[in-house]
C-alpha cells in the first residue's frame, strides 16, 4: 500500500507539460510498435493517469482564468 501512496504523490507533483510529453512518448511507442503485448496495458493505464492529470489541470486553469476575468470586469 506504501509504493501506491507513493505513487499518488508522485502525480500530484507531475506538471501539464511533463504529463503531456510522457503522454506523447507512450502514444509514439504505441504507433511505432514499440510495446510489447505485456506492457501495453501498463502503459494504458499510464495514460488514462496522465490524461486525468492533465485535465485536472486545464479544469483548474479554466477556473483561475474565468475568476481572474470576472474580477476584471467587476473593477
Amino acid at each position: 500500500m506504501k509504493s501506491n501512496q507513493n505513487q499518488h504523490n508522485m502525480e500530484k507533483k507531475i506538471g501539464y507539460t511533463e504529463a503531456m510529453m510522457e503522454l506523447e512518448e507512450i502514444v509514439a511507442e504505441i504507433e511505432q510498435g514499440e510495446i510489447t503485448v505485456d506492457t501495453l496495458s501498463e502503459k494504458v493505464k499510464r495514460a488514462s493517469e496522465l490524461i486525468k492529470i492533465c485535465k485536472a489541470k486545464l479544469t483548474a486553469t479554466e477556473e483561475d482564468v474565468s475568476k481572474i476575468l470576472g474580477e476584471i470586469k467587476e473593477a
